[in-house]
């Protein structure tokens, strides 16, 4: 837990997407925002979303303070850090005046080191006692034609996964929206366990519906899916890794990653 960290005359705004369908969209940013607001670290913390009140376009409105950190729960830079949060906010470079505030542009919660971490220890938590070498481990992530570096993201955690030689059988991506694709997960795998974790900042429309029909999972029990046989794997599906409650302390490691240039 960082509570080194003290900035008692800046503000801290934490962005994320938001849904109009799914209310579990928004559920995780606003948990870790309430765990830094209680660690009084900062004169202010708020939240804003893209497709939920308070909206991006609004958010300045309602603090107080002039300095602001402004720290994505975004997975990757890409169309929405690059493009939409810089342009609803007013954003031109790494510190920007902008409606009379000082805006210190954070980079997003996805990019961070530690999130190797996060995601290792997520899917250790889904196969106790499971041999690494029986395992097929799958990062998904989103994708986007939109935006090329949008899987960059989950491509690296990959690439750090397997440069860690830890004794998976298999470590590979897969996305919603561009290839590989989810749906081939059996044409991907071959290990008799099959670990999927979801790189998305919340249990939202996608980790908790649409992958889940994907990959032919039951309704879960207490935000929890049971593991799924089929033809001689078994498939083990976690929650989204933003729902970790170590992402706030992600939060602030962005924050400290800003103040020192790196």
């Amino acid at each position: 837990m960082i509570e080194f960290l003290t900035k008692p005359d800046a503000a801290l705004l934490v962005l994320g997407h938001g849904s109009t369908e799914n209310a579990s969209s928004s559920r995780s940013v606003r948990s870790h925002a309430d765990q830094l607001r209680e660690r009084n670290l900062f004169a202010e913390v708020h939240v804003a979303f893209w497709k939920e009140a308070p909206s991006f376009s609004e958010a300045l409105t309602a603090i107080d303070c002039r300095e602001i950190y402004v720290v994505p729960a975004f997975i990757s830079e890409g169309y929405f850090t690059r493009q939409v949060i810089p342009r609803e906010l007013g954003i031109t470079g790494r510190t920007t005046e902008s409606q009379g505030h000082l805006l210190h542009y954070c980079d997003p919660v996805g990019s961070h080191p530690s999130m190797t971490d996060r995601l290792l220890e997520r899917a250790s938590q889904m196969t106790p006692g499971i041999d690494p070498g029986d395992i097929d481990l799958i990062i998904i992530g989103h994708g986007t034609p939109r935006d090329s570096n949008s899987s960059a993201a989950v491509r690296t955690q990959v690439e750090r996964i397997q440069a860690l030689n830890l004794g998976y059988a298999k470590i590979t991506d897969a996305y919603l929206s561009e290839a590989p694709l989810i749906n081939d997960w059996q044409q991907l795998t071959q290990s008799p366990h099959v670990v999927v974790v979801p790189f998305f900042i919340a249990d939202g429309l996608h980790s908790e519906q649409d992958i889940p029909e994907i990959l032919g999972l039951d309704a879960p029990i207490d935000g929890r899916f049971a593991p799924r046989s089929v033809r001689g794997q078994t498939l083990h599906y976690s929650q989204a890794i933003g729902t970790d409650s170590g992402i706030a302390d992600v939060i602030l490691e962005q924050v400290l990653a800003f103040d020192s240039g790196s």
